[in-house]
């Protein structure tokens, strides 16, 4: 009767998180690294299902906020919940069902890109990891350099692994960092169709940190702008545009990043 119960209570859980319409929630979340406070009380709502940016310059705790989510950093205080769930309390499980990508973080050099994603799978505990592989190679076109050392890939291919690694687990919620930097015009747009496409068939959710607000504006429906820690101002990029009286993200961008209006929208 007791294991009846247990069980009837964990399915309505999950079947309650299946159902949130936030992939992302994050309340009053701070970080301190001795005097210096990283993110300072930042609470917001990732929508479910759509692209959001996580805008700010240099120091602004993007990063920070990021390496939180992921589990790499501990918050000093405040909450992480994803698909309704405590990240504190259910680490192994969310993260199963994350991933992430960074041209920051650079694959073994030495590994061929097959090996590579053939030791990701296993961590993620993918179940057929050799047709999930020749799956991706076909999909992200790197299959003629599978037996090729991550080393020898030019920034374009490079990318592709790395998009291929962050996608290996078919995550739920995927989280990008710059990643289109490096990357020349013409292939930089093939990764952003394909995101789009990826995104709209999968249903996932896409939290997206960049410098290019072109990017932005195409990908995002939503954006975060932080200074110092903080959120000081959200919305679409065509709202945010017309509050600030500019004629581009990248414009309020510059705004915010420089101090330049003040502390808004919190």
């Amino acid at each position: 009767m007791a294991a009846t119960t247990i069980g009837l209570v964990y399915a309505i859980r999950h079947s309650a998180s299946a159902m949130s319409e936030t992939a992302l929630e994050i309340d009053k979340l701070c970080k301190r690294f001795g005097p210096v406070q990283a993110v300072d009380g930042l609470s917001l709502a990732v929508p479910r299902g759509h692209v959001t940016a996580l805008l700010g310059g240099n120091g602004a705790g993007k990063t920070t906020t990021m390496a939180m989510m992921l589990g790499l950093v501990l918050p000093s205080s405040g909450k992480i919940r994803i698909f309704g769930e405590d990240l504190a309390r259910n680490r192994y499980r969310l993260l199963a069902r994350m991933n992430f990508s960074s041209p920051y973080v650079d694959l073994p050099h030495r590994l061929t890109v097959k090996e590579n994603l053939t030791v990701y799978a296993r961590i993620y505990g993918v179940a057929k990891v050799r047709g999930r592989i020749q799956e991706l190679a076909e999909d992200l076109e790197f299959t003629e350099f599978l037996k090729r050392p991550v080393g020898k890939l030019s920034a374009g291919q490079r990318t592709r692994v790395a998009l291929a690694k962050a996608l290996i687990n078919n995550p739920e919620l995927l989280l990008l960092d710059e990643p289109t930097a490096s990357l020349d015009p013409d292939s930089a747009d093939w990764v952003r169709s394909y995101l789009e496409n990826w995104r709209r068939k999968s249903g996932a959710t896409i939290l997206l940190a960049s410098h290019n607000m072109a990017e932005v504006e195409r990908l995002c429906g939503h954006v975060f702008m932080l200074r110092q820690g903080r959120l000081v101002d959200s919305g679409s990029p065509t709202d945010l545009i017309a509050r600030f009286g500019r004629e581009s993200l990248e414009e309020v961008f510059l705004d915010i990043a420089r101090a330049a209006t003040g502390v808004a929208g919190q």
